[in-house]
């Protein structure tokens, strides 16, 4: 028997009803990078914002998406609607949510929506109030990723596992291009530590081995060391 609704349901086809043209949402993204937010159980599910900047914010119109519920292995699937303002919400939450140092509130990308079809143009006149604080939030945490980072690579001698790609891209667009996790670590070549031998980062002062000071100078610019 359940190998027979097995073969009922893969049969069934999920076919959407008319879609309202006018149903429509949009995204305004100012961070600079693509987006693809996945929602498998929906269709459409699949969403690409391209990257957007504060000078030139992305407009992603989204329109409704549905999901089919199953109700019993003889009537068709039953389509249930999702309006277009639901799933700008949802795009928006479920892509910030799960990022590190974002609250949902003063500090997270700079990603909002509005209902209709809007352009970043008509943004610009109309609700320079929202871009304005869009690139508020999305400064806050740029600070703390940058925070974060300070101490990750502090607590962890200089790995460079502790950074994450969010973090390069707040110090980038900080003008912090100087810090030492800022560099391309692929292109660097660990050294001998002086007191034990193990191999180290050079570039960070402190050995992870034996914790020996190889560069007071350095060590004290990074605050891990006093400079007493």
């Amino acid at each position: 028997m359940s190998q027979y609704l097995a073969v009922m349901n893969r049969n069934k086809q999920t076919i959407r009803g008319p879609v309202n043209p006018m149903d429509k949402s949009t995204i305004f993204s100012i961070l600079p990078k693509d987006i693809v937010e996945k929602k498998v159980t929906l269709m459409p599910g699949v969403f690409n914002i391209p990257k957007g900047s504060p000078d030139n914010p992305t407009a992603y119109i989204v329109g409704p998406s549905s999901w089919f519920k199953e109700l019993d292995e003889h009537q068709p699937l039953l389509e249930i609607p999702n309006h277009s303002l639901q799933m700008a919400e949802s795009i928006v939450k479920d892509y910030c949510n799960g990022l590190i140092c974002c609250d949902m509130g003063e500090t997270m990308p700079g990603l909002f929506y509005l209902p209709g079809e809007w352009t970043a143009e008509k943004l610009k006149k109309e609700h320079s109030n929202l871009l304005k604080d869009a690139i508020r939030r999305q400064n806050n945490w740029y600070i703390a990723l940058v925070r974060m980072a300070d101490s990750d690579w502090a607590k962890t001698n200089g790995n460079p596992r502790s950074i994450n790609d969010d973090m390069r891209l707040a110090a980038e667009q900080l003008g912090l291009k100087n810090k030492a996790w800022m560099v391309d670590f692929n292109a660097v070549d660990n050294i001998a530590c002086v007191a034990c031998g193990a191999m180290r980062n050079p570039l960070f002062p402190i050995c992870q081995s034996c914790h020996t000071v190889v560069d007071k100078a350095k060590a004290i610019e990074l605050g891990l060391v006093s400079a007493k």
